[in-house]
C-alpha cells in the first residue's frame, strides 16, 4: 500500500517509557510481517500481550483434497454452500495450493464467543452479500456490498454481521497481500495512473480500547492446525498505534476499469497480488471503441496459471448460464474462452455491467472436497 495511519495515544518516541495516567506503564508491540524488513505497526497495550491462562487442545484445520493435479474446467455453484452460524465453520474451502486456499463462506451469527488469529496467512474477504463491521486490535471498518477486506497475517479480529444473510468469498494467501507495484511510485503513493487511490481505501476508525480481565477463547489458525488459546485479558486493550500494517478495505465499486480501443488482457484489471497469484476486479465499463474491436475476451491458453473467476452481479458476457455467486475454474496448460455465441453477441455492444473478481494462481490449484458445493 503503504500509508501511515495511527489511531488513540501514542507517546512522542518509539521504545520509550509510556506511563499510565493512572500509574504503572503501558506494553509496546510490534507487529510486522516479513521479519523486521517488511511493513509494521506500532501498539500500545494496558497490560501485557503474552499472558495466556490455558492452552486447550488444538484441531486439524487443513482442507483435505478431493481432486489433485486437476486438468478440468469446472463451474461450482457457490450459493449452494449451506450457511452456518459460526464465522469460521461457516468457511468452506474449495481450491487449494501451496501459496492459498480460496473458499466460500455463508456466516449467520456475528463472531462473539471467541477472537481469531490467522498465523498462517494474510486474509481478503470479499463481501457478497450482507453488511457488519470487522472489529480488530487496531479499530473497526464497517463493511457492506462489494467490499474488499485484508487483514495481515496475525491480526486478532472478530467479525460481525448485522443479519443472518451473508455471503462472502475468501483468500487465505501465505505471502502478504499487497497493490500492485506498477500503480505506486517509488515512494509508496499511487499513481494517477492506476484504477484507484488512496481515497477510496477504508481504514480502521474507532479504536475501542478494552480493560477487562477474564478469560477470553483465542483461536489460531498456525501450521494448518486451530490453536485454542485462553487470555487473561481482552486482547482488544489497545491504547494507541501506528504504522503501516493494519487492516484496510476498498470497495470493487472504486476500482474505475481501463478500456481502450481494442480488447485490453486481465492485468489491466490487477486489484491485488503477491508473486505467487493476482487479484483482478472486473466492473461495468465502457467496451472498446475501434469500429471493428471484438468486445468479448479472446481465446487464450493458461500455461502458467490457473484462472478462477467469481460471479458477483449484472450480465456475464463471456459466458452462458452464469449466475450470481457461481465459480469458474480454468485450469493451466489447456486454452479457453468465450462461451459458443458469445463472441457474436458481443458485436456492436458499447459496455458491460458485469461485476466478478477474478484470481489467477501461479501454481495449479487442487480441488478440496465440495459435499455442499456441486
Amino acid at each position: 500500500m503503504p500509508l501511515y495511519h495511527k489511531l488513540g495515544t501514542i507517546p512522542h518516541k518509539r521504545h520509550t517509557v509510556f506511563e499510565k495516567p493512572s500509574g504503572g506503564y503501558h506494553y509496546e508491540q510490534l507487529f510486522g510481517t516479513v521479519g523486521f524488513d517488511g511493513m509494521s505497526s506500532l501498539m500500545y497495550h494496558l497490560h501485557r500481550p503474552t499472558q495466556v491462562k490455558q492452552i486447550l487442545e488444538p484441531v486439524d484445520a487443513a482442507p483435505k483434497v478431493a481432486v489433485a493435479k486437476n486438468m478440468h474446467a469446472r463451474k461450482l455453484v457457490g450459493f449452494n454452500v449451506a450457511p452456518k452460524n459460526d464465522f469460521l465453520e461457516s468457511r468452506t474451502p474449495l481450491l487449494v495450493n501451496n501459496d492459498l486456499i480460496l473458499g466460500l463462506a455463508a456466516p449467520r451469527k456475528p463472531q462473539e464467543s471467541y477472537f481469531y488469529k490467522n498465523a498462517d496467512s494474510d486474509e481478503m474477504l470479499f463481501v457478497h452479500k450482507g453488511t457488519g463491521k470487522l472489529k480488530t486490535m487496531l479499530g473497526t471498518i464497517p463493511f457492506g456490498y462489494g467490499d474488499y477486506l485484508i487483514i495481515p497475517r496475525g491480526m486478532v479480529y472478530q467479525i460481525g454481521f448485522d443479519s443472518e444473510d451473508n455471503r462472502l468469498l475468501y483468500l487465505e494467501s501465505h505471502k502478504p497481500v499487497y497493490t500492485p507495484k506498477r500503480y505506486r511510485n517509488w515512494f509508496g503513493q499511487m499513481l494517477e495512473s492506476s484504477p484507484f487511490c488512496e481515497r477510496d481505501y477504508k481504514l480502521p476508525q474507532d479504536l475501542e480500547t478494552h480493560d477487562e480481565k477474564g478469560e477470553f477463547l483465542m483461536k489460531i489458525k498456525k501450521g494448518g492446525m486451530m490453536h485454542h488459546l485462553v487470555y487473561a485479558y481482552h486482547p482488544f486493550d489497545v491504547v494507541g498505534w501506528d504504522g503501516y500494517s493494519y487492516p484496510w478495505g476498498l470497495n470493487i465499486r472504486d476500482f474505475e476499469p481501463i478500456t481502450g480501443r481494442v480488447h485490453q488482457p486481465p492485468p489491466v484489471h490487477q486489484t491485488f497480488g503477491t508473486d505467487s497469484f493476482v487479484v483482478c476486479s472486473f466492473c461495468p465499463r465502457l467496451y472498446d471503441y475501434h469500429p471493428q474491436a471484438v468486445p468479448a475476451p479472446y481465446n487464450h491458453s493458461n500455461i502458467d496459471s490457473d484462472e478462477v473467476l467469481y460471479y458477483v452481479d449484472g450480465d456475464f458476457m463471456s459466458r452462458n448460464d452464469i449466475a450470481q455467486g457461481h465459480i469458474t475454474l480454468h485450469p493451466g496448460g489447456i486454452p479457453h474462452g468465450p462461451h459458443p455465441g458469445a463472441m457474436e453477441r458481443s458485436l456492436g455492444k458499447t459496455k458491460t455491467d458485469e461485476l466478478a473478481v477474478m484470481v489467477d494462481t501461479f501454481r495449479a490449484t487442487d480441488d478440496h472436497a465440495r459435499g455442499t458445493c456441486p
